[in-house]
């Protein structure tokens, strides 16, 4: 049996000169009529967009935006980034409407087009900009901020266990004193008090325990 849609789009050709085809119909397409309907309406709107009805942009918008949204979704993985997308592809097609040329894509091809082109350069934005803040953090910023942070850190260190050290007893302080800000050994710390080590690993060992306690707000004493 002959192939009716074939033989149809070629009558079509030779009734038109055979120049580039116009929308053809469904029967020899097999397009779906409410679709080829859709299409023609968008052309309709992008060509009323063009002299800036913006109605024509409303109604546009709402029939397309949810496709165009899909689109930057999938691609960006983030619903704000999407949404911004979005506005600047419709901003764009504001913008380019008079430029749109039906020959070359149908209207939502163009749409998808551009959302495709504004997602990707976002994605590699996002990513070029990513880059060069790590490598500057690397080389210029982790090791300042690591070093005041560690200044401020040991003063607010260096304040509490002064605070701390006024609750232990004046031998253990004493002790403890001598070993950790003087740099003595245990038995440095021992033969400049005249006690004997073992008293003095007792002391401090005390002392440093209170301290513990002190600093964590564990202190029953």
């Amino acid at each position: 049996m002959p192939n009716e849609p074939r033989l149809a789009a070629i009558r079509l050709r030779r009734n038109t000169g055979g120049g580039g085809p116009p929308v053809t119909p469904s029967c020899a397409t097999g397009a779906d009529p409410d679709e080829l309907a859709r299409m023609r309406r968008l052309v309709e709107l992008l060509d009323s967009i063009a002299t800036g009805d913006r109605e024509a942009f409303t109604e546009f918008y709402r029939a397309t935006s949810h496709r165009v949204f899909g689109l930057a979704l999938r691609i960006l993985r983030s619903h704000a980034a999407a949404e911004e997308i979005t506005q600047e592809v419709y901003l764009q097609a504001w913008s380019l409407a008079a430029g749109y040329d039906r020959k070359l894509s149908s209207p939502m091809g163009w749409l998808m087009m551009l959302t495709h082109r504004r997602a990707v350069d976002r994605v590699r934005r996002e990513q070029s900009a990513s880059t060069r803040d790590i490598a500057f953090g690397q080389a210029n910023l982790g090791r300042d901020h690591d070093v005041v942070a560690e200044e401020v850190g040991q003063l607010l260190d260096e304040q509490s266990v002064l605070d701390c050290l006024d609750t232990l007893t004046a031998i253990q302080r004493q002790a403890v004193a001598l070993a950790y800000y003087s740099g003595r050994t245990y038995s440095e710390v021992a033969d400049h008090l005249e006690v004997p080590l073992p008293t003095i690993k007792s002391r401090i060992r005390d002392g440093l325990k209170r301290l513990e306690n002190c600093l964590t707000g564990s202190d029953t004493a």
